[in-house]
């Protein structure tokens, strides 16, 4: 399957889920263009809270989007330490850095994106310490753990990034909180650069996804130029 055929294929897929999803009613604001911020994605993240591999991280690595704002709260409430990518990955030092040690806010107001350059430290992927969660945001997902995203390609980024300075093990897991019409019964075509996913978390339910090769790092033959141009930590690591 052609690149062109995949993206196709999988625009198809974000536009029938965005669509249920609003005909539904069960996302705050509109959904088409963005990771859905979804009915229940406070309950989706309490239930995250009851696995083991949340229990034991340290150090989790999360998304800016509204969805997952409440995965974010916890983390800082039970001291977790949290990087979240900046925006579009745009600045010299990718991610933000929040230390619940040293919040002179609250947890539920530090994981507001909003205003999170008031209280977090910018970092470069050399400044980081190796992470022990990963939680991503999603359009849509299946039960075998490939995901959709948007389709700016950030996440992907991100995860290779990390990928690549040995931040993330093998045995780390990657975490998409969802809602249960997200969850998609059909096959998603991946390009040679998309991680999947090991754990689903809705509302109602955790799916554990079978075991799954990941890309190592940044695959250059995958990424636009414009996008090079435009992230910094590319740019700088281009061979």
């Amino acid at each position: 399957m052609s690149s062109d055929v995949i993206r196709s294929e999988k625009q198809k897929i974000r536009e029938s889920v965005w669509r249920l999803l609003d005909s539904q009613n069960v996302v705050s604001g509109r959904s088409v263009g963005r990771i859905p911020s979804f009915d229940g994605s406070v309950a989706a993240a309490l239930r995250l809270t009851e696995h083991p591999a949340w229990e034991a991280s340290r150090v989790i690595k999360a998304v800016p989007d509204k969805a997952q704002t409440p995965v974010r709260e916890f983390a800082l409430e039970a001291g977790k330490k949290v990087y979240m990518a900046a925006p579009r990955l745009a600045t010299i030092k990718p991610f933000y850095f929040l230390n619940p040690e040293n919040l002179s806010v609250s947890p539920k107001e530090a994981a507001e994106r909003r205003a999170i350059e008031d209280y977090a430290t910018l970092v470069d992927v050399q400044e980081m310490s190796p992470v022990d969660l990963v939680i991503c945001g999603s359009v849509a997902v299946n039960a075998e753990g490939v995901r959709l995203g948007k389709g700016a390609g950030y996440a992907d980024i991100e995860v290779a990034l990390l990928q690549e300075a040995g931040l993330i093990g093998r045995d780390v897991l990657i975490v998409t909180t969802v809602h249960d019409l997200q969850v998609v019964d059909v096959e998603i075509p991946e390009a040679p650069h998309d991680f999947r996913v090991d754990l689903i978390v809705t509302p109602e339910r955790i799916i554990e996804c079978p075991p799954h090769a990941r890309p190592q790092g940044i695959l250059w033959d995958s990424v636009r130029p414009e996008m090079i141009a435009e992230i910094p930590a590319l740019a700088n690591r281009r061979p």
